[in-house]
């Protein structure tokens, strides 16, 4: 690898105030095999105070987990999210894109505006188009917040039944709805 090249990915990552796309790091690094750039990078950064990550296809410098205490000067309330709006977020996690009537018939209840609002404040969904069907309902899908928020590279890395199950997560309620919600098409991105 061309340390030079390296040298020059790691310069537009660190400068960069927002993640980026190998084609976007391209653009400013100039050409060169960034898939191999980022890979060696990651390795160097492995065991030090910043690590690079990749997140939904982009990638950024973060502090390193155990060590972001020291960078928080007030503390942080954690955001606690209603039964419901868990649900909803599960159900557009697993499912996306999905409408509110869609998100309705998975959890048997009508879904608050304001539970999808509140989502949509976190960062964690988005609008994503419409369904091309009669009233052509808004869908609504993750973004790449509920994928750094979350620790996942990809919404492949959402648990299934089975991590959920041995982890203890599930009462037989839980499990029953997440079993339909899985058979459905859940896990697929």
């Amino acid at each position: 690898m061309a340390t030079d090249f390296v040298r020059a990915v790691e310069a537009v990552l660190f400068a960069a105030a927002e993640p980026l796309g190998a084609s976007d790091i391209t653009a400013y690094a100039g050409e060169g095999d960034v898939a191999a750039a980022l890979s060696e990078l990651s390795a160097l950064y492995t065991d030090r105070g910043i690590r690079l990550v990749e997140r939904g296809g982009s990638w950024h410098f973060e502090t390193a987990p155990d060590l972001a205490h020291l960078l928080r000067r007030t503390r942080e309330e954690p955001r606690r999210l209603s039964r419901a709006a868990t649900e909803t977020l599960s159900i557009i996690a697993y499912h996306e894109p999905v409408s509110r009537a869609e998100i309705e018939a998975i959890r048997g209840v009508q879904t608050a505006k304001g539970t999808l609002d509140v989502l949509m404040e976190a960062g964690w969904i988005r609008p994503a188009g419409r369904r091309e069907s009669p009233g052509r309902p808004l869908l609504y899908a993750t973004t790449a917040d509920f994928l750094t928020h979350f620790g996942l590279a990809s919404r492949r890395d959402l648990p299934g039944i089975e991590d959920l199950r041995a982890a203890g997560l599930l009462d037989p309620i839980d499990e029953a709805v997440l079993s339909l919600q899985l058979e459905s098409g859940g896990e697929d991105d």
